[in-house]
């Protein structure tokens, strides 16, 4: 029952993770750009990043303490089994780089929503009169909008191949290839 809440936590914090900041690249930002009033754009922008933020630490939180108990729980496997180590390594590696560019869009965010009505054409695109170090802010962020699911999502193609790992013939196959010692 420990791996089944684990996989639930990893699985759901990853989902949300990973949906809820493509749905924002995808429709948040632009839709700001549709108010009447540059100086409301970068508002309203700012209300629905500022109301996602809670939630998207939360499911990062989630997906966390869900990874840490998938390790705890497959750590025979780890050993055992040929290419989980490997897997492992490449979830892990691809959590990094998702956590380390989400904190740094959230700094990026902070910056951009520290003057509250502040000149913007939309979410990441800044108008002719829009602050220097806010259209900054905004050109790295009309970037990494897109990374973050990008990595979120290769995590979520990991995890399918790790559980394709949990099969029983991959399984079987995984352990006899790591005893034999002719397999390379």
């Amino acid at each position: 029952m420990a791996n089944f809440l684990s996989r639930t936590l990893h699985d759901v914090g990853l989902s949300a993770w990973f949906g809820g900041t493509l749905a924002n690249a995808v429709s948040l930002n632009r839709a700001a750009a549709e108010t009447d009033r540059y100086s409301t754009a970068g508002k309203v922008a700012n209300a629905g990043w500022n109301a996602w933020t809670p939630v998207n630490a939360a499911a990062i939180g989630l997906h966390v303490a869900g990874s840490v108990g998938q390790l705890v729980g497959n750590k025979e496997r780890l050993t055992a089994q040929k290419g989980v180590a490997g897997m492992a390594i490449t979830k892990t590696v691809l959590t990094a780089a998702a956590l380390g560019v989400t904190a740094y869009s959230r700094v990026l965010g902070k910056k951009v929503s520290a003057d509250h009505i502040v000149p913007v054409e939309s979410g990441t695109d800044p108008a002719p009169t829009t602050p220097p170090e806010v259209a900054a802010a905004q050109k790295q962020l009309k970037i990494l909008q897109w990374v973050i699911p990008a990595l979120t999502g290769g995590l979520v193609v990991v995890s399918a191949y790790a559980g394709e790992q949990q099969r029983p013939v991959p399984v079987k196959e995984g352990i006899l290839d790591r005893l034999n010692p002719l397999s390379a």
